[in-house]
């Protein structure tokens, strides 16, 4: 997967010496980045496995850039490179947190990267209910509005936004930080945005469908979003917009 998504980013003319920081995990993993002569790949190296979220925190360390992006693995570039519209995009809103653009599946099919805020229902909704369609946002989530968060696979962020929340909660080992991170930034008066020129094709593995390690880090992050300030803060102000009249 990672040598098709670098093959995508080294064949596009407008991302030639396009800096790319890769981390190999495992101490086990090998990588040649001699084939993609158009990209400037730094490697960075784990002594051992860490999180998704402390490997971005420290490839964030060498960002010297107003915009950093996160790509998994796992992406294509559907088309010519989505990043110029998603920065165009950042630029016309003021304090802009974060822009996604669309997620389509390998079938061509608009994946549920924006989501409403993560509780319990939501989530019974979407794995006993019959799933749940993508949700359709037409202006930035930010306080006053409701939530809608951003999933983890492709996110343009604000380098100064994002050294303004401490980057990713570390403490999120898998699963999760996306939301973490996007609740933060909402509660700071930050912009989420979605960007409906550009899209990326996602091959989604869904590791804690068929891994009981994989479970177990998901049901973990998910007890500690529930028990978190970020949650609370959104849910409690979501009730106060919406309140619940019992008769």
């Amino acid at each position: 997967m990672l040598q098709r998504l670098l093959g995508d980013l080294d064949s596009e003319p407008a991302l030639n010496s396009l800096r790319v920081l890769l981390t190999l995990n495992l101490t086990s993993e090998e990588f040649d980045p001699s084939a993609f002569q158009n990209l400037d790949i730094e490697i960075l190296r784990n002594p051992q496995p860490i999180g998704f979220g402390a490997n971005h925190n420290r490839a964030f360390q060498r960002c010297t850039t107003r915009w950093f992006i996160i790509l998994n693995p796992d992406l294509r570039l559907a088309g010519s490179s989505p990043f110029d519209s998603m920065i165009a995009c950042a630029k016309t809103h003021s304090r802009t947190g974060i822009v996604a653009p669309r997620v389509m599946s390998g079938a061509g099919a608009p994946e549920d990267s924006v989501r409403t805020n993560l509780t319990p229902w939501s989530l019974v909704q979407r794995h006993f209910l019959g799933g749940r369609p993508p949700v359709e946002i037409d202006a930035p989530s930010c306080i006053g509005s409701p939530f809608r968060w951003l999933a983890g696979m492709c996110l343009l962020i604000d380098s100064t936004a994002f050294r303004a929340v401490g980057g990713f909660d570390e403490r999120y080992f898998l699963y999760c930080e996306d939301y973490d991170l996007c609740a933060r930034l909402y509660n700071m008066g930050y912009k989420l945005v979605l960007d409906r020129d550009s899209a990326v094709t996602h091959d989604a593995q869904r590791g804690s469908h068929r891994s009981g390690r994989y479970l177990y880090w998901h049901l973990s992050s998910l007890l500690r979003v529930w028990t978190s300030r970020p949650f609370w803060q959104i849910a409690l102000a979501h009730a106060r917009i919406h309140p619940l009249t019992v008769v």
